[in-house]
């Protein structure tokens, strides 16, 4: 019991401060099956606890919810949470008491590590949500950002990695060539903002929006997302930025495969239809209390909720993490999962 505690702990101290944030996504699969308009029926309905965090990858899923919930998919029996944080989640998916859970990218491999291939990786649900506003009209490219103070929190988590990645990558040093100043939360960011003039910071999604809703001076000068693929796009293997992953027990994917498959169907089909049916799926995020829906329908579009999965998400996901053991190996769990860790059926 103490070492799953540890290792909760762990997790936590570890997750993606972004994760409870979301650019504009689409739904890629490139593993076998297809989105489902229909059901898939099993031999016998399953039941299936999953979870996911109070951000873009629940909203991703509220379509799914809200089908279930309505009993208008009833292959399994699947039983939906929300949680606040990350420290919600993995002590119970550690123990057995969640199947499949919706978390930051480099958790997931953290918890592959520390439970020694306990958990895979199904598919990627989310990428990049950071961004970087200014009030002054200041930013237009990353070199805009050589000798100006940048607000941001989650400092030692995936935010600085991924900042100090781009900024290093375009010949600025993140330690003499900027100041960053760091903040506990994104609130403290925003009072940054709303008390200082020409003020730049680094926000997720939908919290971008919210500020928005608060200071009409704020605009999107940087999509980090779009800065990252800029630097990955002539490598060998191109990676991206990635926020959110589902992953499953590796127990629960033997022990059930085609309730695996089904729940991936269903996902990818919430996802497709959040992605493109704007008003519908930003009253469902209202719905379930993710964000209001008004922030929800200007937010989604800038949400980068996606679905990849197969061949495709293990060279994006590889990549980011091999980018993330660079700069800190334990923002992983010490070393990059091998092969097992990422599902393929």
């Amino acid at each position: 019991m103490k070492k799953l505690f540890s290792i909760a702990l762990s997790l936590s101290m570890l997750a993606a401060v972004v994760f409870t944030g979301c650019a504009s996504g689409s739904s890629t699969e490139s593993g076998s099956g297809t989105a489902a308009s229909g059901q898939t029926q099993t031999a016998s309905p399953v039941d299936m606890n999953i979870t996911a965090l109070k951000g873009p990858t629940a909203m991703g899923m509220v379509k799914f919810m809200n089908d279930s919930e309505e009993q208008q998919i009833t292959d399994n029996n699947y039983q939906f949470s929300i949680a606040a944080s990350i420290d919600e989640v993995t002590p119970k998916l550690v123990q057995g008491n969640i199947d499949i859970a919706a978390v930051p990218a480099n958790v997931a491999s953290v918890l592959y590590n520390n439970t020694q291939g306990k958990v895979q990786v199904l598919a990627i649900n989310t990428l990049g949500v950071l961004y970087i506003v200014d009030s002054g009209n200041t930013v237009q490219s990353v070199e805009d950002l050589r000798g100006k103070t940048i607000y941001a929190s989650g400092k030692g988590t995936t935010p600085e990695y991924a900042l100090n990645y781009i900024l290093a990558q375009n010949g600025i040093d993140p330690a003499t060539d900027v100041t960053i100043e760091w903040k506990s939360e994104q609130a403290e960011c925003l009072a940054a903002l709303n008390t200082s003039e020409n003020a730049i910071a680094m926000l997720p999604q939908p919290f971008v929006t919210t500020a928005q809703n608060q200071n009409s001076n704020l605009r999107v000068a940087l999509d980090l997302t779009e800065e990252w693929d800029k630097l990955q796009e002539n490598t060998a293997a191109p990676s991206t930025l990635v926020t959110g992953v589902v992953v499953a027990r590796t127990e629960f994917i033997e022990q059930n495969p085609q309730a695996v498959q089904d729940f991936l169907s269903h996902y990818q089909a919430s996802v497709d239809y959040i992605n493109n049916n704007l008003d519908q799926g930003a009253a469902l995020v209202g719905k379930y209390d993710i964000v209001p829906e008004a922030v929800a329908k200007k937010a989604i579009p800038a949400c980068n909720i996606t679905f990849i999965r197969g061949s495709e998400m293990k060279e994006k996901l590889s990549g980011y993490l091999a980018v993330l053991h660079e700069q800190n190996p334990q923002s992983i769990g010490g070393q990059l999962p091998d092969d097992s860790f990422y599902y393929n059926a």
